[in-house]
């Protein structure tokens, strides 16, 4: 099969690795790639996978038998809906279907509709309304701005100035349209677990959980992440949760989405908060996460590439997925400065010698290719994941592995797994 990968970040990486493992693949094109994917294939460097014209033109012109979308943007801009109208199998969501994630509004009415526990929401696109509705509420105070801001558009907060002052700037422009609304919500108190599964709109495969790491600091300290770290599998998790996610939360949706007579095909992040009174769902995304991404692949024992298919030509069927008896644990390297003004162009050492750990995985991020070497190209730069028979292995592997990377003024938790 000849496959188009949209997308440059670890999680891509991650994915191009999965499939290039596939007998059944004969070309992998990244678009716009990093030097990682390039060793799976072509890469389209400079590439704006957010153009549906030209995303459906990329792939006619190279004759792809399937498009994996990674990231988030490109399917809240309808570039999945232009691939299917040229009859191009894709595995990720249509623009409709993409709302779960690209709206926050937008999720809490399907939960609504879907009888999905949720924390309680108001949207708010006047400011004075928003500020008065929070100065009317208890602290902790969540503010999240409604649309895509690259995880980086939520303040959770104690500080009713500096919640109001949150709203103001969302809504005064600070996303562009992505914060035009805010989005309110009670606090909910519990650990996070972050869910996915693979459907088809009708069978529901879940994937392994895993537990990410959202604060820039150890000790959950600092301003909130795309994901500083992750880890998989979960020990300790309430009997059946995972079941109650695709029978409770997954399916339910999906019967929503039916009736709005919205085809999903891809995957769906559940971000579930186990509070004192049951697990209750924080969020949705409509596609793999990152950092998850890179722990949950390593421990699947199955062919992605078919199951992708599979989903695109939704004829995915209910057999489980078979996992690897191991963990794995992911850090993230991230640039100095990261999140507010990452300092790029760095030079990166170090990566052959982490890689050639037999217990190591290196999953690059940003990071660009230049004529004297690797260098740093985004505020998330890496993703160095360990694996062994169990967490505290797989750990001590990871960290191992960071110790092989030189990168000025690099940020990591030193708390990931602990």
């Amino acid at each position: 099969m000849r496959v188009l990968l949209l997308g440059n970040g670890g999680r891509e990486h991650a994915i191009g690795w999965k499939l290039a493992q596939s007998p059944d693949l004969s070309l992998l094109i990244s678009a716009p790639g990093n030097p990682g994917l390039a060793e799976f294939g072509p890469v389209v460097t400079g590439f704006d996978i957010n153009n549906p014209e030209a995303v459906t033109a990329l792939a006619v012109a190279n004759q792809v038998d399937l498009v994996v979308v990674g990231p988030e943007a490109p399917l809240a801009a309808g570039v999945v809906d232009s691939l299917l109208e040229a009859k191009i199998p894709t595995c990720g969501p249509a623009r409709a279907g993409a709302q779960l994630e690209a709206s926050k509004a937008y999720a809490k009415d399907i939960m609504a509709r879907a009888g999905v526990p949720t924390a309680d929401a108001q949207a708010f696109t006047d400011v004075t309304a928003a500020t008065e509705f929070l100065a009317s509420r208890p602290p902790p105070f969540v503010v999240k701005a409604d649309g895509l801001a690259a995880g980086k558009g939520v303040l959770v907060t104690e500080d009713l100035i500096a919640a109001q002052s949150w709203a103001r700037i969302c809504i005064e422009g600070h996303f562009g349209d992505a914060g035009s609304t805010v989005v309110v919500e009670d606090y909910l108190l519990g650990p996070e677990v972050s869910i996915f599964v693979l459907t088809d709109g009708k069978t529901v495969l879940p994937l392994a959980p895993a537990r990410d790491y959202k604060r820039l600091e150890d000790g959950n300290d600092g301003p909130n992440t795309g994901g500083m770290g992750t880890f998989s599998p979960l020990d300790g998790l309430p009997e059946g949760l995972i079941e109650w996610t695709v029978n409770s939360v997954v399916h339910p949706v999906l019967d929503v989405f039916r009736t709005d007579e919205i085809t999903y095909r891809g995957f769906i992040y559940v971000g579930l908060v186990l509070t004192a009174d049951g697990p209750k769902v924080l969020e949705f995304n409509s596609r793999l996460g990152d950092p998850e991404t890179q722990v949950v692949l390593p421990l699947l024992d199955d062919d992605l590439l078919g199951l992708l298919a599979a989903t695109a030509d939704g004829e995915l069927h209910g057999k489980p997925l078979a996992w690897l008896d191991q963990a794995a644990v992911d850090v993230v390297i991230a640039s100095e400065g990261y999140p507010e003004k990452p300092l790029t162009g760095r030079p990166i050492d170090g990566l052959d010698a982490a890689a050639a750990r037999d217990d190591a995985l290196v999953f690059q991020a940003g990071t660009r290719r230049t004529p004297t070497g690797i260098v740093s190209s985004g505020g998330r730069v890496l993703n160095i994941v360990g694996t062994g028979p169990d967490i505290t292995a797989a750990r001590a592997a990871a960290y191992a592995a960071v110790e092989e990377i030189e990168l000025e003024g690099m940020q990591y938790r030193k708390d990931i797994a602990l």
